[in-house]
């Protein structure tokens, strides 16, 4: 959508996107810009908040990956002594009667478990990095809204449009956004 005008129709409804947000009880009608730059400081910490439950996350993966590199380096140590050991012609076993294919097997279960959870840390990292973008963006808009908007309207409609350019409610899963509120279908009255 990048590049587009959207026009929003404010839902009368949107004050319950503000209340779940803590922003108050007011109608849509009447939504400041101050609830607005609010709303983008909310999105912000949260999108911070979500990117410390990634980085902790990661540091788990990180030291699992450290220990599964340890065990890795202490069994191939193993087989390294195995292999200066003089060889009995009797047994075909490593020493201590181990198997060595076993423990080649193993070794490499261990390393593809090792590059997958490899794998998942470098997703969580570019996952960070877009989440910390985006709360970045949501700031400098906040701050933006908040010099330059004098007109609540104005403001909402560049707010929409900057969740829908950046693909917001993608990052929210459990929440929605004011662009999804905005382009929501009103839900028809139970009375009618």
């Amino acid at each position: 959508m990048k590049g587009h005008s959207i026009t929003v129709a404010v839902p009368t409804d949107l004050h319950s996107e503000f209340e779940r947000s803590g922003m108050g009880e007011d109608d849509a009608e009447t939504v400041t810009v101050d609830e607005l730059v609010e709303y983008c400081r909310t999105q912000a910490g949260l999108l911070s908040g979500a990117v410390e439950t990634m980085g902790a996350e990661a540091d788990e993966l990180l030291d699992e990956i450290d220990d599964e590199m340890a065990e890795i380096r202490t069994r191939l140590e193993g087989r390294s002594d195995a292999v200066t050991e003089p060889e009995s012609p009797s047994s075909a076993a490593a020493p201590g009667g181990q198997d060595p294919d076993l423990d080649i097997a193993a070794i490499e279960e261990l390393e593809a478990d090792l590059e997958e959870k490899q794998t998942i840390v470098e997703a969580k990292q570019v996952r960070m990095e877009a989440f910390q973008e985006l709360a970045s963006a949501y700031t400098e808009l906040a701050t933006e809204l908040q010099r330059d908007a004098d007109d609540s309207q104005a403001a909402l409609e560049r707010l929409v449009q900057f969740e829908a350019d950046r693909d917001a409610p993608a990052y929210f899963p459990d929440r929605q956004t004011l662009l999804e509120a905005a382009v929501a279908e009103p839900e028809p009255d139970e009375g009618a």
